[in-house]
């Protein structure tokens, strides 16, 4: 991700305020673009049903439809994004691109099958109509597809082409279904029709770009899921966060703020709509995290890691681990600020200009709306530390993260669903709360004794007992297990 952070960064040296709004648009449509364009289709579909005269349960069933597909698509794919990430990562380093390819089509394949049979036997049982269900399956497809792309369009930097593909994206679901509406079809149908146009054009300009890129590859598609056995973690690491970052959304759905709208299909408006708008303030931190913490960090990351594995003398290794961590500490800190200034900022200027847009935003919704802005800014910290736990290898502090996220998150929630609706949002600000402080402590903790974990966490081959890199590796062990004791 540095290599993607060094790219973005030459547009943010261009001075002048549109050549700002510019980078932070291409630095947003990278690396947030298809979850951006759900919000904006909502968004959008919420106008243009609105002044179209769509009656208001046709608007809610459609949003619920579109909600449930985003979160059902998203928890299928989360299962292998970090595994597929890890692969993928290796791969690239190693220059073995010819492996990239077939690992993102075993990795859809396997989504798909899984979440073709889970999701698609929910819709089955949901109580809706055979045309909802065969769209909402179509979508769910489309968006697994999408959701996998991510992780390898980035590393072709083809900013502008991703881009495009993204405001085309937006403007070709929002005018089809605009347009497929006047031809006089079922405005529900012909807007998650639009919607599905709008991703499939996404998904195919993707697949365009990727082929640009990488070889068509060569070996098992399957081969990622040795990383599974290499990094067990991860395989649980993505599923928390994303469990965690949804699973509030998921119970206020049946609590005495939700509302039936078709079926098995449940929504609650006062909770789901402050949600969606407060989900925007990750995006800073998202965007900075590889445009600044990234790319300051990296080149004293990569300079500690070639001391140790140049033969770098002991004093220079502990010169530059200490000029790291001192980076480290800082960008974490301007990362913070800069996530707090945008939260203040949206509670203060964004829940007048959400009631003025008039999209069901009303004032019940904004003491909702600012509590989650904060637990979404504590999150959006947290997560960007947990990032910089796995450049450490250190799975196992991030695996805790999230787990401790996802359980104080819902459990929290749970808590207050029947309290009064002003405490709507607090069980996720306790998620984000605490999501940031082990994140912290965790990095803390292990950063002081780094060298400790990234030799003696190596494994070893007894097997080669003779060999002069055993007796090197057996005392490196023995060394950091004495400074593991203090002496």
């Amino acid at each position: 991700m540095a290599g993607i952070g060094f790219e973005l960064k030459k547009l943010f040296e261009k001075r002048g305020l549109f050549a700002s709004i510019r980078a932070y648009g291409v630095g947003i449509a990278v690396c947030a673009g298809p979850m951006l364009l759900n919000v904006a289709l909502l968004s959008g579909i919420r106008y243009i049903s609105e002044r179209t005269g769509m009656q208001s349960q046709e608007q809610e069933f459609l949003i619920c439809m579109l909600s449930y597909t985003f979160i059902a698509s998203l928890l299928i794919t989360s299962v292998l994004s970090m595994v597929t990430a890890r692969y993928t990562a290796d791969m690239l380093y190693q220059e073995q691109y010819q492996f990239v390819l077939p690992s993102l089509f075993g990795s859809q394949t396997i989504s798909l099958t899984a979440g073709i049979a889970l999701y698609g036997g929910f819709l089955l049982l949901s109580g809706i109509e055979p045309v909802y269900i065969l769209l909402c399956t179509v979508l769910f497809s489309e968006l697994i597809v999408v959701w996998s792309q991510i992780q390898y369009i980035t590393a072709i930097k083809d900013y502008k082409s991703i881009l495009a593909a993204f405001f085309t994206s937006i403007v070709i679901a929002l005018g089809s279904g605009f347009l497929i509406g006047l031809a006089g079809v079922k405005p529900l149908i012909a807007f998650m029709s639009g919607v599905i146009i709008g991703y499939g054009v996404m998904l195919v300009w993707n697949f365009y770009l990727l082929h640009l890129y990488f070889p068509a590859g060569e070996g098992s598609a399957f081969q990622f899921l040795l990383w599974i056995k290499r990094y067990p973690k991860l395989f649980f690491i993505g599923l928390f966060t994303t469990l965690g970052l949804f699973g509030h959304i998921i119970i206020m759905w049946f609590s005495p703020a939700g509302v039936s709208i078709r079926g098995l299909l449940y929504a609650a408006p006062s909770y789901d709509i402050p949600a969606l708008f407060a989900f925007l303030s990750t995006l800073i931190t998202t965007v900075n995290f590889i445009t600044s913490l990234e790319v300051n960090f990296y080149p004293y990351y990569r300079n500690y890691f070639d001391l140790m594995n140049t033969r770098g003398m002991l004093t220079d290794m502990r010169r530059a681990e200490d000029e790291m961590l001192t980076v480290l500490k800082q960008e974490l800190f301007y990362l913070a600020l800069q996530q707090g200034f945008a939260t203040i900022l949206l509670i203060v200027i964004g829940g007048p200009v959400f009631l003025g847009w008039n999209m069901g935003f009303n004032e019940t919704f904004l003491g909702t709306f600012n509590t989650l802005c904060i637990g979404y800014a504590l999150y959006a910290i947290g997560n960007s530390i947990m990032l910089v736990q796995l450049y450490f290898t250190d799975d196992t502090g991030a695996f805790y993260s999230s787990l401790l996220f996802m359980l104080s998150a819902n459990i929290g929630t749970l808590f207050f669903l029947f309290q009064d609706y002003r405490f709507y949002g607090f069980g996720f600000l306790i998620g984000g709360f605490v999501m940031y402080v082990c994140t912290w402590i965790r990095l803390a903790l292990y950063a002081r004794k780094l060298v400790f974990h990234i030799l003696c966490s190596q494994p070893v081959n007894p097997q080669n007992n003779q060999n002069k890199r055993w007796r090197t590796l057996q005392l490196i062990s023995t060394n950091c297990q004495l400074l593991e004791d203090g002496k």
